[in-house]
């Protein structure tokens, strides 16, 4: 597959899947920038392959992301996978943590894709990497799957606004995912319950049917997809990759 002349605008590129789907799409063919708030990872990445240029960037702040753009240039492929976690039960759930969530893992996703769409012309593909949490409940982390809940809404009604476009808008809904943000949803666990790290993997593998974490070159595979030959009619949709766990 190629996306020879195509640029890709990744948020959150840093580490993690927005890493792997840096080098996928410029081992593709594609143009790709990378934006993130610390220069340092996202220096790292670009160092690591030809076609990868970095923008500095914060998604929850409106004039930052239309100066991203800005420096981008013209972007076919918008993908918005900035994102954080957070946990703590409800009755413990504080007001700055909520809003944190929804700033960087809703607000911030809704900024990319608006801004992303506004400067499309053509052929486009905008892409969100939400999580399973956005299609179900788990326990103590409410404001984050408020949050991916709410992508998924902003994905489906998006859909239905640019059907008559060229442009399709679509959400990657992994399961836990072997990333630094899950190591450090382990590190929470292991603290809290008394378990061994080891065991606090495994637990979070375990809510996979194939008991096993995500990849993120699976993530990578996905988007690589929704930008190729035969995509065109998939649009507004939220496409799981847990194992079967929904």
């Amino acid at each position: 597959m190629t996306l020879h002349g195509k640029r890709v605008l990744i948020t959150g590129g840093g580490t993690g899947a927005g890493e792997n789907l840096a080098l996928g799409f410029a081992a593709a063919g594609a143009e790709v920038v990378i934006s993130g708030r610390r220069a340092a990872p996202l220096q790292a990445v670009a160092a690591r392959m030809a076609g990868i240029r970095v923008v500095q960037a914060d998604v929850t702040d409106e004039a930052s992301v239309k100066a991203m753009f800005a420096a981008a240039g013209p972007c076919d492929v918008v993908i918005a996978n900035a994102g954080a976690a957070d946990s703590a039960p409800m009755a413990k759930t504080s007001l700055d943590q909520w809003n944190a969530m929804i700033a960087v893992n809703l607000t911030g996703v809704f900024l990319t894709l608006r801004e992303g769409l506004l400067q499309m012309t053509g052929w486009g593909r905008l892409i969100s990497v939400a999580s399973t949490a956005g299609l179900k409940g788990y326990a103590k982390v409410a404001p984050y799957a408020a949050a991916k809940h709410g992508v998924i809404g902003l994905t489906r009604s998006l859909a239905l606004e640019i059907a008559r476009k060229p442009i399709t808008v679509n959400a990657i809904c992994p399961g836990f995912l072997d990333t630094p943000m899950t190591d450090q949803s382990v590190q929470v666990i292991a603290e809290k319950t008394g378990r061994s790290l080891t065991e606090a993997r495994a637990a979070l593998a375990a809510m996979n049917p194939q008991n096993r974490l995500i990849q993120p070159s699976e993530v990578t595979a996905t988007a690589l997809f929704l930008c190729g030959a035969g995509s065109d009619g998939i649009n507004g949709q939220a496409i799981t990759i847990a194992g079967g766990e929904l």
